[in-house]
């Protein structure tokens, strides 16, 4: 088992014609996930690489059987198109933009607790289950298949641990990073529960970073809800001069 993915979900990526869009499309149909459709409004009927674009999210569910979708659409679009999937139904959105404003993360989150579709991001890297399917930008071939959960908010940490664990033979259920923005579609928290819940996990690595109270609030969280071992790091000293991360 993994959570959130595996090799049957159907994938849709909004914004697969913009050069983002169609490059990673390819790699992550490449690894193994089943790309059904792309979005782009006015681009309808059209195809890239091979993948049938809709003008809608409805249309990509109605006739590929959409349940997820990549967010691969320029900053100021970002909002328009988790309110669109939140709308259609889908299950899960995974948001790889960054740059996305503050407030219009607030107003999504809104608008997904009221439907009931789980969003990993803004600023996300995606979320993989090694060896069966990839949303995101993840670095597949450093991944394998096994029994630790990584959960981060450093997207570039998490590709390091992984490798690391994977030299040493040590395979991973799912890994994810929630993002690094100051407001996140999921928690720690929420993954957390989603890894106590997995049998295929045995272990959680999750990585924090300086800023924001996340790290803390996952540390409660583990104490009262967690019975499986969790190694945690938080990575980084200071923030830049002029900088407040988080």
């Amino acid at each position: 088992m993994s959570i959130l993915v595996d090799r049957e979900t159907r994938v849709v990526v909004q914004g697969i014609t913009g050069a983002f869009g169609s490059y990673h499309s390819l790699l992550m149909r490449e690894y193994g996930t089943a790309i059904v459709a792309g979005v782009t409004p006015g681009k309808g009927g059209s195809e890239i690489n091979g993948i049938p674009v809709y003008d809608t999210l409805a249309e990509a569910r109605d006739e590929q059987g959409a349940e997820a979708t990549a967010v691969l659409v320029p900053g100021p679009f970002v909002k328009d198109a988790v309110f669109e999937a939140a709308d259609t139904g889908l299950r899960l959105v995974v948001c790889l933009v960054e740059g996305v404003p503050v407030r219009d993360t607030m107003l999504m989150k809104r608008r997904l607790s009221e439907t009931g579709t789980t969003m990993i991001g803004p600023n996300s890297p995606g979320v993989i289950t090694p060896g069966e399917s990839l949303i995101g930008f993840m670095p597949g071939h450093v991944y394998l298949p096994g029994s630790v959960g990584i959960v981060s908010r450093s997207g570039t940490f998490s590709y390091q641990v992984a490798g690391e664990l994977t030299r040493l033979g040590v395979g991973q259920s799912t890994c994810l990073g929630i993002g690094g923005d100051p407001i996140s579609g999921v928690s720690f928290a929420d993954v957390l529960a989603l890894f106590e819940a997995d049998p295929a996990t045995k272990v959680i690595v999750l990585i924090g970073e300086i800023g924001r109270t996340a790290e803390e609030e996952a540390a409660e969280y583990i104490a009262a809800h967690v019975t499986k071992p969790v190694v945690s790091m938080i990575l980084g000293a200071t923030a830049p001069p002029g900088k407040q991360m988080g």
